[in-house]
């Protein structure tokens, strides 16, 4: 009546594991809205309007002149698709399921496979969507030109690296700190509205603004992604070491900081109560 149950080998478990991760990564598109193509729409019209925005607003100031050489709309999109890439994968993994998400009681789910899918969602959309503007711009108005487009996809993977790397620290952080974490996350959205350096070139910023901005990994990925993109542009004063090495330890001191938060959720609200 009762049989023992087989154990997995490693290969298995692996291979299970892989496909509850594909499942959920298709339940995280979809949790925007009910059709994977409409939430793909609604993330691309919110980036041609922030372009749109963008160019509006550096025609009307007289900027433009002020920007590298190269095609303006391009060079206004190199810095808006790092930056949503970026924070559209922070705000996936600091909003996917928790330790005390129902979805947690059901074997073999767990919250590294809702941080993962969470993040690879996010990806999915993102790149699915630079590559649709991309090719609408090149095809419907002008032809586009990148100087080393592998280097510059790369740099994408890296702003959604970082991104997901700061939303798993918000994610360990959310159990005990819910308020301050969702002030801390607007935050971060907002300051790197002007952080992140999209608005100007760092070659032609002076030192002490350089000084206040080099701290901000999204700051270098912005103006490494410019350099990979166009021909006639060298940055100076960045490099995509620095976002890798943090996004490194902030996933090392997040997964450790979640492992924790895990563990101790539920004592942590009885203290609460």
């Amino acid at each position: 009546m009762f049989e023992a149950k087989k154990k997995q080998s490693r290969l298995s478990a692996a291979l299970s594991m892989f496909e509850v991760i594909f499942h959920m990564t298709a339940h995280s598109i979809r949790s925007t809205h009910t059709n994977a193509l409409a939430a793909i729409a609604i993330n691309m019209l919110q980036m041609v309007i922030m372009v749109a925005v963008f160019y509006a607003m550096f025609t009307v100031i007289g900027l433009r002149g002020a920007a590298l050489r190269g095609d303006f709309l391009l060079y206004l999109m190199s810095g808006i698709f790092v930056f949503i890439t970026n924070v559209k994968a922070m705000g996936a993994v600091a909003g996917s399921s928790g330790p005390s998400h129902p979805m947690m009681q059901h074997a073999p789910m767990n919250t590294l496979i809702a941080m993962i899918s969470a993040a690879l969602g996010s990806l999915y959309i993102q790149i699915l969507t630079i590559f649709v503007v991309l090719t609408v711009y090149h095809i419907g108005f002008t032809p586009i030109e990148i100087h080393q487009p592998i280097e510059a996809f790369l740099m994408i993977l890296l702003a959604w690296f970082n991104g997901a790397a700061i939303g798993l620290v918000f994610l360990a952080l959310k159990p005990w700190l819910p308020q301050f974490t969702g002030i801390a996350q607007t935050i971060y959205s907002r300051a790197n509205m002007i952080a992140s350096g999209k608005m100007f070139v760092a070659n032609a910023l002076p030192f002490y603004v350089i000084a206040m901005f080099s701290w901000n990994p999204l700051f270098h990925i912005v103006d490494q992604t410019r350099g990979f993109t166009f021909l006639n542009y060298n940055p100076h004063y960045t490099n995509w070491m620095y976002p890798l090495i943090f996004s490194v330890v902030f996933t090392l001191v997040g997964l450790m900081a979640e492992n924790f938060s895990r563990r101790h959720v539920s004592a942590s609200w009885a203290a609460r109560q």
